[in-house]
C-alpha cells in the first residue's frame, strides 16, 4: 500500500478497520514526503520462499528503486522489508531488522496496523529527509 492506495483486499475482508487503514495511510504519506523514497505496505499470505515472493511484489511497484516494501503475513508469522537500489543507500539491512524487531514486537501484541505504523516511523527517522 503506498500513498493514496489500500490493501490487496477491500477493507471489510482484511485485517485493518477504516479507521486503521485511514491511520497506515497517513503514515504511508508522510513517510513518502518527509524522505522523498516510496513506501509500501502488504498484509497478506506469502507464497514460499517467503523473501522471493515479498521481492517479486517489490518489483511490481511503480519506481522499485526507490521504493520500501513491508511485507508480513501474520498467520505465517512472516515479515519482510524489502528496499530497492536508491533506497538501499539510505537504509541499511540493520536499520531494517531495527524497524522489523519493532514492527515484530506490535504484531505479536495483536496490532497489526501500530507494527506497520511503528515500523514506517522508525525507517523514516532512519533514511532522514530528502
Amino acid at each position: 500500500m503506498t500513498a493514496g492506495e489500500h490493501t490487496q483486499t477491500p477493507p471489510n475482508e482484511g485485517p485493518f478497520t477504516t479507521r486503521q487503514l485511514l491511520r497506515l495511510d497517513e503514515a504511508l504519506r508522510q513517510a513518502d514526503e518527509t524522505t522523498g523514497l516510496s513506501f509500501s505496505v502488504y498484509c497478506g499470505r506469502l507464497d514460499e520462499p517467503v523473501r522471493e515472493a515479498a521481492e517479486k511484489l517489490h518489483s511490481q511497484l511503480a519506481e522499485p528503486s526507490r521504493s520500501v516494501l513491508l511485507a508480513a503475513s501474520p498467520e505465517q508469522r512472516q515479515l519482510e522489508i524489502v528496499t530497492g537500489e536508491v533506497a538501499r543507500k539510505r537504509l541499511h539491512d540493520r536499520d531494517c531488522k531495527l524497524a522489523a524487531f519493532s514492527m515484530a514486537a506490535a504484531f505479536n501484541g495483536g496490532d497489526l496496523a501500530g507494527g506497520f505504523i511503528s515500523g514506517l516511523a522508525m525507517l523514516v527517522n532512519l533514511a532522514g529527509r530528502s
